[in-house]
């Protein structure tokens, strides 16, 4: 028999089970759940829907119906066919402006053709692949088109809220705005005034009450208590009216101009489009910021658009409004916990449910409470938080023009104007440099403010000429782009001021532009042996080095002493100098070879390179490329045979930090230096030049309160006063818990610590040296690390690489119990006003991992972004 031949082919029904060999392989019917969470969701975005797609309706001018076709065919057309699963399609705010024109210039039927028409240039403009360019649009235009469209909503709702009929355009409506203050609808004012108040104070209930109140959408209580209100006390007001829906218009044969009608396409297609793109980026970033394991995929644009073109067309034909994707509604969505599409789908369900069976109730609704809901979305669309952020990038002036355009001209004219203004903004900010020449203490500075291009280079020629022969120059440069031509100019003249014996400062300047140094001579120089060569040549920058970063780095010499440093062993692998392996030892750092182990250059003398992590943070750094920098007067100048000395380094540093950097963070520090440190975390960790604490936090100054020695290593109560007589680490604790009030603590290892190999090494236990005194300290940890009876330490997914890395996740978990050990932490702990937690980072993969509890095993798990938002 065949070792192919299955062992049950003599079961009974085996001959019902075999196919043969062609046959496609059985479907499985799936059967169609929905989630709990899409469920909740889907209620909770119909309530906001319901009344707002009437609100909208009524401010367009077409027919109420309308409004609940084009919510429920958004819902279903594009929840189902649209890329942006979480993203609710319906009626929207930004579209009622352009709507109630078409409306008043066509008619609702040929509206509806219209609406038809913009569907199928979204299809078109789908299929070509091309929503990401709807993206390219300045946010300034698209916030002020909102705003403008908002305006005009509001202004002309505001009349229907106080009883009378709103005009054409905004013009008209202010206009006749006096003589509608002066017959005033107490009935229809008074409803207004109740719709109003619950949507501005309902999301401001205080308490545990309030936030369960707060479950229920804001405006759906503003519409029901101003509606029961009036239906109570008699009011006689304009209310909904549905007629039946044998009688709905639907899409008619267009009647107008060919051109007018062609603009109104062009005009709905840009809004709808513009509007539910952004919309969809906004919704894949509120739904990345939710907490939970929940995972929804991002938006596909191009199906976006294919599918908001599709429910268009259902839509007009339909008799429905247009649709686009509405930020209110799908904010819900998410907030609510949707998880799929199914929620947007099941919103729209109910809407059809709703406008089929609730007709009754809902012509109870007063015409005015709808206005006020509607004012109240326009004067909302106007956000302070879009014009602080224009303003701050200086694009206010192209928000304004927008927003005045599109209320004194229309929308598609509004946005032209934006974009004929965002150009010539663009177009002055090019052309428009500033160069100044100061003379201060012996020194000229040049300053560039602006973009150094072609049509500077006569001005910075002229500024750059007023510079005497033999003088020392700073040439600032605080724009970010520099053509050929300028790049040119600035050469040439450095090269020919510092042959005349002056030197050249350039600062400023962004990655990517340097500004070569002048030829000098190598090797015999008397001679001429050797051709000029540019010290700059063979330079590599290297990112996130504080004295390197994006500094001129010379290769390490290709012919090496005679017992080389660095040289690469049988495995391919560099091996550290015999310096770097003595600083193994005896400093506790580097115990992995990187790119940080000390150049030995030809002399012997050690040019250390490794980055300083005192100042905690890399603000400031990516300038200063290529800058020449006088001698250095420190006690350490010349004393390296390599282009500079440590002390050099170290200038250079806090020279670009004093320009660079201080004037961005000297408002922060000075505020700090009045109201004092309030830091909330003391971060214990090792003295590695590796770990940059504030960059693997991303903290600032007044974040953390930092304790750093060799190996991370928190004594325990009693033992501080011993032999070593060190009671730093204690006092550092004591003062971070008692009077600064530190919320938490962490303690931080990392791979590759010296001081953990040191203690595998050696196994100190005192000695004559303060490295090995203080080592004492880590005992405990090795003790732990050979105690069979002890869980051991491990990262999620894999277990330790070697013994040094084993002993240095046990190291973490051994100081955290020293921690609960001191009398401060332990009271904090008991009062439940302290939290411990331990880190351990992964130098090589720059990869941060947290202890937390897993099956009763601590575990050293990845920080993730969901780690992060809960």
């Amino acid at each position: 028999m065949s070792a192919c031949v299955p062992t049950r082919a003599t079961d009974s029904d085996s001959a019902e089970r075999t196919r043969p060999p062609q046959s496609p392989p059985p479907v499985r019917h799936r059967r169609f759940r929905i989630a709990g969470a899409d469920v909740s969701a889907s209620i909770a975005v119909f309530l906001i829907a319901l009344p707002l797609s009437l609100g909208i309706a009524l401010a367009t001018g077409a027919p109420l119906q309308a409004g609940l076709v084009a919510a429920a065919v958004g819902g279903l057309v594009a929840g189902r066919l649209g890329g942006s699963p979480l993203q609710v399609s319906g009626p929207a705010a930004g579209l009622t402006v352009v709507t109630a024109d078409l409306i008043q210039r066509y008619g609702w039927r040929t509206t509806c053709v219209i609406t038809v028409l913009a569907g199928l240039a979204q299809l078109g403009l789908g299929c070509l692949r091309v929503a990401r360019g709807a993206l390219a649009v300045s946010p300034a235009i698209v916030h002020g088109m909102l705003a403008g469209i908002g305006v005009t909503i509001a202004v002309a709702q505001l009349h229907i809220v106080l009883g009378g009929t709103p005009q054409s355009s905004v013009p008209d409506n202010l206009r006749a705005l006096p003589t509608q203050l002066a017959d005033l609808d107490p009935a229809a004012v008074s409803v207004s005034i109740l719709t109003l108040a619950p949507l501005l104070l309902w999301p401001r209930l205080p308490g545990r009450i309030g936030r369960l109140l707060r479950l229920a959408p804001a405006a759906l209580v503003a519409i029901t208590l101003s509606t029961a209100i009036a239906a109570l006390a008699g009011l006689v007001l304009p209310k909904v009216d549905l007629p039946s829906w044998s009688s709905h218009a639907l899409a008619g044969f267009p009647e107008g101009p060919v051109l007018g009608l062609a603009v109104a396409v062009l005009t709905t297609t840009l809004v709808c489009s513009v509007q539910s793109l952004l919309g969809a980026v906004a919704v894949d970033k509120l739904a990345a910021a939710r907490p939970g394991p929940v995972h929804v995929g991002r938006s596909d644009l191009d199906r976006e658009l294919l599918g908001q073109g599709a429910a268009n067309i259902v839509s007009g034909s339909l008799g429905g409004l247009p649709v686009a994707g509405v930020a209110v509604r799908s904010t819900a969505n998410v907030h609510a916990g949707a998880v799929s599409r199914n929620s947007t789908m099941l919103h729209g369900v109910l809407v059809v449910v709703a406008a089929l069976l609730m007709v009754p109730i809902l012509e109870l609704i007063p015409l005015a409470s709808l206005a006020a809901l509607v004012m109240a979305v326009g004067i909302q669309m106007v956000s302070l938080h879009h014009i602080r952020t224009v303003t701050r990038h200086r694009e206010v002036l192209v928000y304004a023009v927008t927003t005045l355009g599109v209320v004194s001209l229309g929308v598609l004219e509004g946005v032209a104007l934006g974009i004929a203004m965002a150009v010539g903004v663009a177009l002055h900010r090019l052309t428009r440099t500033r160069i100044t020449h100061d003379e201060e203490k012996g020194v000229h500075y040049v300053h560039v403010r602006g973009q150094l291009t072609f049509l500077a280079v006569p001005r910075l020629s002229r500024a750059l000429h007023l510079v005497p022969q033999g003088a020392r120059v700073v040439v600032a440069l605080d724009g970010s782009f520099m053509d050929h031509a300028a790049y040119e100019t600035l050469q040439d003249w450095r090269s020919t001021h510092t042959a005349r014996g002056g030197t050249v400062e350039i600062t400023g300047r962004r990655n990517g532009i340097r500004i070569a140094e002048p030829a000098v001579l190598t090797g015999d120089s008397a001679g001429g042996a050797d051709a000029p060569t540019p010290p700059d040549a063979g330079c590599r920058c290297r990112p996130w080095t504080a004295w390197r970063n994006h500094q001129c780095e010379r290769p390490r010499p290709a012919t090496p002493p005679a017992v080389p440093p660095g040289t690469p062993d049988d495995e391919g692998e560099a091996q550290p100098s015999r310096a770097a392996r003595h600083r193994v030892t005896d400093a506790g750092h580097d115990a992995e070879p990187n790119a940080d182990t000390p150049i030995t250059s030809d002399s012997g003398t050690d040019i250390d390179t490794s980055t300083s992590t005192d100042t905690g943070t890399g603000t400031g750094t990516g300038t200063g490329t290529g800058i020449t920098f006088g001698p250095a007067s420190g006690p350490h100048s010349g004393s390296a045979s390599g282009p500079h000395s440590a002390g050099d380094e170290l200038v250079r540093g806090i020279s670009a930090f004093q320009r660079n950097t201080a004037p961005l963070v000297r408002g922060e520090l000075a505020r700090l230096a009045r109201e004092g440190q309030r830091p909330t975390q003391l971060f214990l960790t090792c003295a590695d030049s590796r770990l940059v604490t504030s960059m693997i936090t991303s903290s600032g100054p007044g974040d953390l309160f930092v304790v750093r020695n060799v190996g991370n290593l928190v004594p325990a109560p009693g033992e501080e006063s011993g032999d070593s007589g060190d009671d730093s680490v204690a006092a550092a604790i004591e003062y971070a818990v008692e009077v600064l009030g530190v919320r938490s603590i962490t303690v931080c290892g990392h791979s590759g610590c010296g001081a953990m190999q040191a203690l595998l090494d050696s196994e100190p236990e005192g000695g004559p040296t303060p490295l090995r005194r203080w080592l004492r300290h880590g005992l405990p940890s090795l003790e732990r690390v050979a105690d069979a009876g002890r869980p051991r330490a491990r990262l999620a997914g894999r277990v330790p690489a070697d013994a040094v890395e084993e002993l240095c996740l046990t190291n973490v978990i051994q100081q955290l119990e020293h921690l609960r050990a001191h009398e401060s932490v332990a009271r904090a702990l008991s009062a439940r006003a302290l939290e411990l937690h331990g880190l351990y980072f992964h130098v090589g993969e720059a990869q941060a991992y947290l202890l937390t509890e897993a099956d009763g095993r601590q575990v050293f798990d990845r920080v993730r972004a969901m780690d992060l938002a809960t």
